[in-house]
């Protein structure tokens, strides 16, 4: 754990790299993941590898009716979570004179796996009144389970909406970025399971670095459509430790477009309180002033 008060806010405020600005000496690399959507298949292995190796307990068993999708979404039992959106597209066809046209009309699945964002400004430990939402070393956010007491005030302070309580012990639960294998040098179990290179596990930088080069290949190949998402380090949340390559809007994923801290306000509210608490005890004691008998 920091060897710091990793008290509120204090990442947003000072800015870097987060491990380091915790307190952590010497830190490693930011390790995070990239999810090229483009080679996802949908087969979730990334799912249930997840859960064998963190013993999370089983979900998703109701048919839900949005194509194979049966997990819903992120949640105290669902760290990863397959979404396949169905979409009508244009589809070019050949034609007897060689030229192609366009108004055919096809069929596409975008399959994405989603995960916990382990923004750099991470609302939820700012929030958090126990300590039980701590930054690693590797700059990942983690959940202690043993010392969450079930407040909740994290949940609404997520931007991407990831964090929930447990019905089974009230504690939230979510993606730890398998921090007991990163300890010993081994990659997390979704990555590991991906059968497509679709979830890339890596240092942050190289990562962003590989992103920025898919994506020129992708628009050379005639996908202009491809583009990143929570990979800038300038957004409202200080860049993802989890960022995503997309064929379409955020939103037609179920993300955010435009995600910022939810606790980004809160030192302006602070000192308008300090102000008005001034000026309140200022007239309480003027008050007391000219009421006093000479």
């Amino acid at each position: 754990m920091s060897t710091t008060d990793s008290g509120p806010l204090n990442v947003l405020l000072r800015g870097g790299d987060p491990a380091t600005l915790d307190g952590y000496e010497d830190a490693p690399p930011r390790m995070g993941f990239f999810t090229d959507t483009s080679v996802c298949i949908g087969c979730k292995a990334c799912e249930v590898a997840c859960k064998e190796w963190n013993q999370i307990p089983e979900d998703g068993l109701e048919w839900l009716g949005r194509s194979h999708d049966n997990t819903g979404g992120l949640g105290a039992d669902s760290w990863r979570h397959v979404a396949f959106v169905e979409q009508r597209v244009p589809v070019g066809e050949q034609d007897t004179n060689l030229e192609v046209s366009r108004d055919a009309e096809g069929f596409r699945w975008l399959m994405a796996s989603d995960v916990c964002k382990h923004c750099t400004h991470a609302a939820c430990l700012d929030v958090c009144p126990t300590g039980s939402i701590f930054r690693t070393e590797f700059g990942t956010v983690v959940v202690q389970e043993d010392i969450c007491n079930g407040c909740g005030y994290c949940v609404p302070a997520c931007p991407y909406g990831v964090l929930n309580r447990s019905e089974a012990d009230g504690a939230v639960h979510k993606c730890t970025l398998c921090y007991d294998r990163l300890g010993v040098g081994q990659e997390p179990a979704c990555a590991k399971a991906c059968p497509t290179d679709s979830i890339q596990f890596g240092p942050l930088e190289e990562l962003r670095e590989r992103a920025a080069g898919r994506v020129e290949l992708l628009h050379e190949a005639g996908v202009p459509e491809a583009r990143l998402y929570g990979h800038d380090p300038d957004d409202g949340v200080g860049g993802d430790g989890a960022f995503f390559l997309l064929l379409d809007e955020p939103e037609v994923y179920g993300l955010p477009p435009d995600p910022v801290v939810t606790t980004r306000d809160l030192p302006a509210m602070w000192r308008r309180v300090a102000v008005a608490s001034g000026a309140l005890l200022a007239g309480a004691v003027a008050c007391a002033a000219v009421g006093r008998p000479s």
